[in-house]
């Protein structure tokens, strides 16, 4: 009886994230539909989980400019550098303010500051003028370094290290390393779940990021990919402008809609690339590093 009960009970259980699933789904099916149809069938309401009078035009609108390739390898060049800086300084500060006050002194005053930092900001003009004295603006410095700590990460990677055994560190400590041997041969590579979560985050953030490059970048060619999609609009001007009969056919057959949803599905790419790598180690770093003794 026991047993027959608890297959009905998995059943009703997968039952529901099945539709859960589906649910989450179904805007990202809507979407992608949307972005392979015709104008008239969007614009109708006629598109649902297919696509209508199907059609690429949408995405050649995006990619045949040159300045998306542009766009697209500035954002590449900010994941890149902007991650590994995150990466580095995530773990340079998570690693002492997971020790006890008494062994680093002052810990308490650090992580007040660190709070208070997560919890307010300047303001946008104070940030801007900040950037601006620098001379950061229209760099891809001005994209990377206001976002070098990530103070949510950090916490979380300073959980996972709060419940790494202490008899690791002391077995270490005894044969002679010291705080960065320690740091890189024990609690590094036992980390990796919590590393690849904030990897994870640091990553989609990065990519993710397009209003500071509205505000930061003066020059078109320095926008990221988000920056520059962001911008893809479908105006009477862009029909007017040109003699080219092919090019007035192929703006006729499209909308802000279909562009928008084009937009959409090419931005997330390169995540839905990368997150299979990392997801094994995902939840386990968010149960684990959310968690302190």
């Amino acid at each position: 009886m026991i047993r027959g009960t608890n297959r009905t009970v998995d059943i009703v259980i997968y039952c529901i994230l099945t539709v859960i699933a589906f649910l989450s789904l179904a805007p990202v099916l809507n979407t992608l539909a949307i972005s392979f149809s015709g104008k008239v069938a969007a614009m109708s309401g006629q598109v649902f989980f297919w696509p209508v009078d199907f059609n690429l035009e949408a995405y050649k609108s995006v990619i045949s400019d040159r300045s998306f390739f542009t766009s697209f390898g500035v954002s590449v060049k900010r994941v890149l550098l902007g991650g590994a800086i995150n990466l580095l300084v995530t773990v340079l500060m998570a690693y002492p303010l997971s020790k006890s006050n008494k062994h680093f002194p002052g810990r308490n005053v650090y992580m007040w500051f660190v709070i208070f930092c997560m919890l307010f900001n300047g303001g946008l003009i104070p940030w801007y003028m900040t950037i601006n004295t620098y001379g950061l603006l229209d760099s891809i410095w001005a994209l990377v370094l206001p976002t070098a700590v990530p103070v949510f990460n950090v916490i979380l990677l300073m959980n996972f290290f709060k419940g790494v055994p202490k008899e690791l560190e002391e077995a270490a400590g005894m044969d002679g390393a010291g705080a960065w041997r320690t740091l890189v041969t024990i609690y590094l590579p036992i980390s990796l779940p919590s590393l690849a979560t904030v990897t994870l985050f640091s990553v989609v953030g990065h990519w993710n990021a397009f209003f500071d490059g509205m505000i930061l970048m003066n020059h078109k060619e320095n926008w990221p990919l988000q920056t520059y999609i962001q911008q893809l609009i479908i105006s009477v001007n862009s029909i007017m402008n040109t003699t080219d009969p092919e090019e007035i056919k192929r703006l006729s057959n499209m909308s802000s809609q279909l562009l928008n949803a084009a937009k959409v599905m090419v931005s997330m790419i390169p995540i839905m690339l990368i997150y299979p790598f990392l997801q094994r180690y995902f939840v386990s770093g968010i149960v684990l590093g959310a968690v302190k003794e």
